[in-house]
Parts: C-alpha cells; structure tokens; sequence
C-alpha cells in the first residue's frame, strides 16, 4: 500500500512539473529580432524622397557631369513632405542625400559636388538638415541614403574612395541627430565622368567597399539603427528582387549569413536560414523614382497602391513608398492626393476589427494556462499570445461572432521576438450549419493579411496545418473592407483597334476621345473600336450595383502603326513588337553586339522621340542599357540622333522615353550596344515614336 501511494505522489509530482514547464513561454525557435529590427518592423510604412540633379536634367541615373548650377529649388520645403508624409499615416522618411551622380544635398566637405556650390540659397542651404529637422517637427523619424557609387569622384573604383565614402557616412550619421535606417544601393561601375575620366569603371561588389567594417562604423555611430544592404555582405534588412511594390506570398524573415542570395532568396527569403534577415518593399508612387513631368498623368492610383500595401506590408513586410520630388522642391500635388487617398482608404479598410467583443476557443492551450489561451489573440494587445504546448505544431482556433456577419479580410500576426514558425495555414467560415475554407495561406511573421470575396458567417476558424514549432498568435483581425475598382488598362494594337480592360469582374466602362474626364453619361465601351491617329483615351470602370467609379485610367496614342514593317526580318512573331500587348515579347539574337532594329513606319514623319518598353520578365537576357538611335530617309545615309542608357532598366522595366530635336524620316533604327545579361539578345515588348 506504501508502495502504491508513493508511486501515486511521484507521479503527481511529474504532471506538475511537466505543466509548470508548459505554463512558462515557450522557448524562442531559430533567429529572432534584434531589438532595432523589431522597432523598425513596427514601423510598417516610410517614405522615400528622391532629389537631385537628375530632377533638372529628367535623367534616371546623372553621369556625374550635371552642372552643378542646375540645383535651384525655388520652393524646396522639406516641412511639406513632412507633413504629407505624416498625413499620409508613415512613421519616417529617408531623403536620398547622395545618389549616383555624386552630387551631395548636404554641404560635405569632402567634395565641391554637393549644394554649397549651388545657387540654391547662396551655396549656404544644407537640403539634410532641412529634411531632419522637418522630421522632427512632424514626430517622424530620420533616414538617409548614400549611394555607394559615385559616378562624379576621381577615385571611384580605387581603395582610396573607400575612405572618402566613409568620410560621408560619418557626416551622415553625426550631424543629424538620430537615424533609423541606412540605405545603401547596389548599383556599381559603369560609365561616368569620374573627375573628368569619362570612362567605365567596374569592381567586385562583394569586396571593393569591405562592408564589415563599413557597418561597424555605422553601428558605432548609430547604435540604433538598422543597415539595408543589396550590395554586399548581410545588413539587417533585404532587397525583395523587384521594385513593382510586393514581396513573395511566402516570406520567411530568414536568410542564411553567408553564400550567395539569389532572387528567389530575396523575394521568398530562406525557411531555415541562420540570421534575421527581413523584407523591405521599395517602389515608388510613379513610375520612375525621380521627377519626370512626363508622369504627371501616371501617378499610381487608390487600388494600385492598396494592392501594394497588400503584397507589402500585408506579406509580413514593410513598405517604402516614393515621392520624387519637383524641380521646385515640393510634392506633387498628385503624389500627395495619391498618398493621403490611400491612407483614408487604409483606416476605412480597418476601421473595425470584428473580433472586438467576441469569444475564442483553441484546440490546444499550453498548459491550460489562461495566460496562453485563443483570447490572448484577440485581445488587440501583440504583446499577449496565443500558443500550444511545445509538441503541437498543428492546431485551430475559433472565433464565434454569435450571429451571421459579413467580412472578407482575415490578419494574423506572430510573435516574432519568439522566431517565426507557422509555414501553413487555412481559414474557414461556419456557413448554414457548415465548415467552408474560403483562404489559406503560407508564412505569417509579424503581419499577414488575406484578402477573398465577402462571406457571412457566424463563425471563423483559424486552422495550422503545419508549423516548425508550436506556433505563437500574438493577433487575429477581422475586417469587411471597402472594395475598390481597379483603374482600367487601354491598348491599342498595330490596326489601331482600342482595347479596354480591367481585372474586375463584372463593371462596364466609359471612355472619352477628346481629354475629358469620362463619367456614366460618356460613351459606353462594348468592344474594341478603331482609334488610328493620335487620340488621347481615358476611362473608368464603373458598378452599376454600388454606382462606384474607378479611377482614369489615361493613354495617348501616337500615330498609327498599321503601315510599319520590320526590315530583314522573316521571323512572324516579330510583329508582336507593334500589337500594344505588354505580356508578348520578341527577342533578336545575332551573332555580336551591337543588334540593330530597323522599321519602316511607312511614310514619312517628323519624329521628335522614341519609346522602348523591355521584357517584363527580370529573367530576360534581352533587356536593353545602352543604345543608339538613327534615323534615314533610305535605310542607306543613317543619322544619330540620341544615345545613351537605360537607367535601373533591369529593376525597374518600365517604358523608356528619349527625346530628342525633331528629324523628318521615314526609317528608324534602334541599335542595342549592351544587355543586362552581356549576352548579344535585343528584346522588345513594344516599340514607339514621339512625333511632333
């Protein structure tokens, strides 16, 4: 009997001690969060602001060789992006202090290429200070950004230009008070002026700038901060492989800290990666990051930039959103309605969170514990958690809203300082007596947001279907978001037939043909319809059901492409160059660079520019850089009329406009000099002109 009670206590006495060890948090699994990491990630939502000499000569990347008297903003007011930028809901700016031109917005005393040579306020303006200060005042917090090439410095490509970019970083980080983030560009080498070198210059990015030591000075001058890197060794924040504003559906916070870091890497990051490596969305409100007045009338709209926002921050990263700035030195009024639009849209989306006032049960509860339990998920408090016991790493949670309710967003974050965990997951609605999946998804980390069609149910459950470890829910968010019409797309193929089209389902549209603002009394778009001269198009979608209307979408077509041949060329799917199809390329391989095209546009004309618009796959070979262009009446006497680049084309595959003196021709030739491969590739998705 002895025996038998003292087997009954020692085996109390393990229960116990196996459920006290089940009531403590459950130990952090793989990397976790610095503390700067985690108070960056908290920030969400930051601006970027380009400015410099590239915004007066409407270049994307300056050669160094800008007159430095260019530099006059008239109405530079850094206090209003401050301003936009906190009524647009960001926490923080980073100005781009120094881009690739070398040219300085601070009075750097290691060069003459910066603002204390400019007109601008008598050479005694400091445009960093401004912006810091500015910050500041609005409650926003601080962040520059140093291009590591310099296309302007005599010694670029040598070791002594290390000790002069440092020189400047040290200016950055010392001069301005606090600075959260740092941001260092990967483009290197290339043609430059160089101190008057004019030449090509090229260096082994994973060693030239010797960043170990480049970030020991950073973090001994910034102890706060946090380092984004595309560059070379691992900072503490990653490039996600593109700059159209989303990051990969799954997205591990993860990346191992040596070897390299391919694009798959970056956009998805690395499930059993060594180090804490997390995404950064960077895309800008326009096409381009600096100011072109030529995209005006291409500022992303309210449901663009929500779909941004959803493939940023609602993929378990953060969003660095872009204003190029004016030649006068202010926001465009545009990019600011844009902005503060969204942000209106943002609070509408989640102004209420359906959990509130609710009840939630799970189907595992570490150690029973209340402090762990599924209401620490619905608390609004991401300090508090919901989690398993450490052997469950499959689980579900239920929350009941006690009558029929309508919704079709879902959020889930984690608690990340515990590593990231959870791998898959589903979501389901109690529907008519009946469990329905209506999403699902993959990673998690700090924040998670699903989108789906609108469901009434009166009951949701969260199901982890797998996980790396027991999973750590520090918050659950049901939302009925306003829907928002997509701006609708308008193309013109080679016959000039205009095609109207949107990605909603269901809404008719109304265009116009003379500039004015379509609305539901315009004419109604049923097919496509001929438009075979320059016509300026714009339209909307519209609901009949809501009576919502979408934004305009806008095009201006220049003059028709019926008439125009490709010469020396048998190939059919040539002409896809010409079918205003974006999703259809044509590549032309020959032997060596350079690859010439040559079209005859069938007539003669007063040609004033040119349009070229690359592969949209980044995979291509054929993605042009450097080019020439030639006009002729004869395909036999051929004149140059503009050269150059294609700044950030590989990053950024957007339409390239070169303008350039008017020339009447019948011929035009675009010579391919280099690709983004070094391979002898041309690719084209689309081929324009500008006529005068």
């Amino acid at each position: 009997m002895r025996i038998k009670t003292f087997f009954g206590i020692f085996l109390f006495y393990i229960i116990l001690s196996s459920s006290c060890k089940q009531t403590k948090s459950p130990e952090p699994y793989g990397p976790v969060p610095s503390e700067n990491q985690m108070n960056w990630q908290e920030m969400e939502y930051y601006a970027f602001v380009h400015f410099s000499l590239n915004t007066y000569t409407d270049q994307s990347w300056g050669f160094g060789n800008e007159d430095i008297k260019l530099f006059n903003p008239e109405n530079a007011d850094c206090r209003q992006w401050a301003r936009i930028c906190k009524d647009a809901g960001m926490k923080g700016v980073i100005i781009t202090a120094k881009h690739h031109c070398g040219f300085c917005l601070w009075p750097s005393k290691y060069t003459e290429y910066s603002v204390k040579n400019a007109p601008w306020k008598e050479g005694k303006g400091d445009m960093v200070r401004e912006m810091a200060d500015a910050c500041k005042e609005y409650g926003l917090k601080f962040g520059v950004y140093l291009s590591p090439w310099d296309r302007n410095h005599p010694d670029y490509g040598k070791p002594e230009y290390i000790t002069y970019f440092r020189n400047q970083l040290t200016e950055l980080l010392t001069n301005y008070g606090d600075v959260f983030e740092v941001w260092f560009d990967g483009a290197n080498g290339g043609d430059g002026y160089y101190g008057g070198a004019n030449e090509t210059r090229t260096i082994d990015r994973t060693t030239y700038y010797d960043w170990q030591n480049t970030y020991k000075l950073v973090r001994e001058l910034q102890p706060n901060i946090v380092i984004w890197n595309d560059g070379g060794d691992r900072a503490d924040l990653r490039w996600v492989g593109t700059e159209d504003g989303f990051v990969g559906e799954t997205n591990w916070s993860l990346l191992n800290a040596t070897g390299d870091v391919p694009w798959g890497m970056l956009h998805f990051g690395v499930e059993d990666g060594d180090s804490w490596v997390s995404a950064e969305v960077n895309t800008s409100i326009r096409p381009e990051w600096f100011y072109h007045p030529a995209e005006d009338d291409k500022v992303k709209s309210v449901p663009k930039l929500m779909e941004t926002y959803y493939n940023s921050i609602g993929h378990n990263a953060t969003l660095l959103l872009n204003f190029p700035i004016m030649p006068n030195g202010q926001i465009h009024p545009a990019d600011e309605k844009a902005a503060l639009t969204m942000a209106k849209a943002i609070k509408e989306s989640f102004a209420v969170n359906l959990t509130e006032n609710t009840s939630a049960e799970a189907s595992n509860v570490r150690g029973n514990a209340s402090k762990f339990n599924a209401a620490k998920a619905i608390d609004a408090n991401t300090e508090t958690y919901w989690t398993t016991d450490d052997s469950v790493t499959t689980a579900s949670l239920t929350i009941d809203f006690d009558k029929p309710t309508l919704f079709n967003r879902f959020l889930a974050q984690e608690y990340i300082r515990l590593g990231q965990r959870v791998k898959e997951f589903t979501v389901e609605a109690f529907v008519d007596g009946n469990w329905k999946e209506i999403t699902r998804g993959t990673t998690i980390g700090y924040k998670r947001i699903l989108r789906f069609s609108a469901v009434e149910a009166t009951k949701v459950r969260f199901n982890i279907t797998a996980s790396k470890s027991c999973p750590v829910i520090s918050n659950i968010g049901i939302y009925n978001a306003p829907v928002f019409l997509n701006t609708p797309s308008i193309s013109r193929n080679q016959l000039g037939e205009v095609t109207i089209t949107t990605n909603d389902i269901g809404p008719i549209f109304y265009y116009t043909l003379n500039g004015a603002e379509p609305t539901s009394q315009s004419t109604r778009y049923t097919e496509p319809f001929l438009a075979d001269d320059k016509v300026e198009v714009k339209a909307i979608a519209f609901d009949l059901a809501s009576s919502k209307k979408s934004p305009v979408g806008h095009e201006r077509f220049d003059i028709s492409k019926k008439d125009w041949k490709i010469e020396d060329v048998t190939d059919e799917k040539a002409i896809s160059i010409f079918d205003g199809n974006t999703a259809t390329t044509w590549h032309q391989r020959d032997k060596n660079m350079p690859v010439d095209l040559v079209v005859d546009l069938g007539a003669t004309y007063n040609v004033s520019g040119f349009k070229y618009l690359p592969d949209q796959s980044r995979w291509s070979s054929g993605i042009i850089t450097t080019y020439e262009f030639y006009v002729s009446d004869d395909t036999k006497k051929w004149k140059l009329v503009s050269e150059g680049e294609f700044s950030n084309i590989k990053n950024n595959p957007v339409w390239q406009i070169k303008n350039f003196k008017p020339e009447t021709t019948r011929f035009i030739k675009l010579r391919a000099i280099k690709n983004t491969s070094g391979d002898n590739v041309a690719g084209y998705t689309e081929i324009d002109i500008i006529t005068e």
